[in-house]
């Protein structure tokens, strides 16, 4: 079994920002694999299905960003995920927008939401995807601009983002971190 975690934060005020790309990669997964994510527990909203012949979860916290370790942990806890079977999907300003990247491993790079899940994890060894947002403009604010929308030049880009992440996420499960990262990034 695999667990899929998307960040981002709640509610309709964030839906479509940059800071929530992690939840619509989880709503682009549940579409593509026909996953219903209709459950709430363990502070996160929850759908179960099958990818590439195998069961997983695909999580969104609802705890916002800054504590989304809080609802992982519990999530790995009570399903018993091994590390190489936990997989965070989220942005990341220091990548152009789309461009996606898998790492087995690392610091949060400043990431509150990464940071959170490290700390409640007690390890570094968290597998991720990160999908690029680009930084903010000069003297913009960086808080601002992560939950800005993204723009219409942006959105067919993201959009793309998205339909690769399937493909990622059908690598890993069937061939592995390494095979993925090799074929990926």
């Amino acid at each position: 079994m695999f667990l899929i975690v998307g960040l981002g934060n709640p509610g309709p005020k964030y839906r479509m920002t940059r800071h929530n790309i992690g939840f619509m990669a989880i709503h682009k997964l549940a579409e593509l694999f026909n996953i219903k994510a209709t459950t709430t527990k363990f502070q996160a909203i929850l759908g179960e299905g099958s990818i590439a012949g195998n069961k997983v979860i695909l999580a969104q916290p609802i705890t916002y960003m800054n504590n989304s370790g809080l609802a992982v942990r519990q999530l790995v806890d009570y399903y018993k995920i091994e590390r190489d079977r936990l997989i965070v999907i989220y942005d990341d300003l220091d990548l152009p927008t789309g461009k996606v990247r898998i790492k087995k491993k690392g610091s949060s790079g400043g990431h509150k939401g990464m940071a959170s899940i490290i700390e409640c994890l007690g390890t570094v060894e968290v597998p991720r995807i990160r999908i690029g947002i680009d930084s903010p403009p000069e003297d913009f604010p960086v808080i601002e601009y992560v939950l800005g929308h993204f723009t219409a030049e942006e959105r067919p880009v993201i959009e793309e983002a998205l339909n690769e992440i399937s493909l990622v996420i059908e690598e890993i499960i069937e061939n592995g971190f390494q095979k993925a990262m090799n074929r990926f990034n």
